[in-house]
């Protein structure tokens, strides 16, 4: 028997959104909780997906820490704000995993590193062979690519401008290109129910 499963619980799909371009807007390090703006339909998606049986998790890289570009009270008072505008639209997330580390400390929690979606997969019995990754960057996608998981890219956020790459993204290309995270949620609504 898996390590994160129970006799009582079975295994769940997730649906693992990156946060900044994908959920709320990208502003080039978010460092102020009265910053955050989430994306129109975000909340309604998030909310669609948790209805539809998924535990929704959020994976995000947030290296402002360790530029010290912010403190991580800083970063729990975004994520409270982030909860906040969710619940006063009625979703909620069930987690956020956050590496802090600077990209030159070559972490294995820094997306495309997997120990956070590892750590999510045990931590809430997760199948990450029923699971997604949904996110604006290469990264995003090259993370769910290291644990034999599709991905949906979306055109918010860096989504646009990384475009032009996906021919070159041989190895770990998305499943589906969606306009937002609305677009996208409709995607796996229709696409990838269990």
């Amino acid at each position: 028997m898996p390590a994160n499963s129970t006799a009582s619980q079975p295994l769940r799909p997730a649906i693992f959104l990156d946060r900044d371009g994908t959920i709320n807007v990208e502003v080039n390090y978010l460092k102020s909780p009265d910053k955050l703006r989430l994306i129109e339909g975000a909340a309604e998606s998030i909310k669609q997906l948790r209805a539809a049986g998924f535990l929704v998790i959020v994976i995000t890289n947030q290296s402002g820490i360790a530029r010290g570009f912010f403190t991580h009270e800083t970063l729990d008072a975004i994520h409270l704000r982030l909860r906040e505008q969710l619940a006063a639209r009625g979703a909620a997330v069930d987690a956020i995993y956050v590496c802090t580390h600077h990209p030159d400390d070559n972490c294995e929690c820094r997306k495309p590193g997997s120990s956070l979606y590892l750590q999510a997969a045990r931590e809430h019995g997760i199948d990450l062979s029923r699971s997604l990754m949904i996110g604006d960057k290469d990264t995003d996608l090259l993370a769910a690519k290291k644990l034999h998981m599709p991905s949906v890219l979306v055109k918010t956020g860096f989504g646009e401008a990384q475009l032009a790459s996906v021919a070159r993204w041989t190895d770990y290309q998305p499943v589906y290109i969606a306009d937002d995270l609305r677009a996208a949620t409709r995607w796996v609504l229709s696409n990838w129910l269990s």
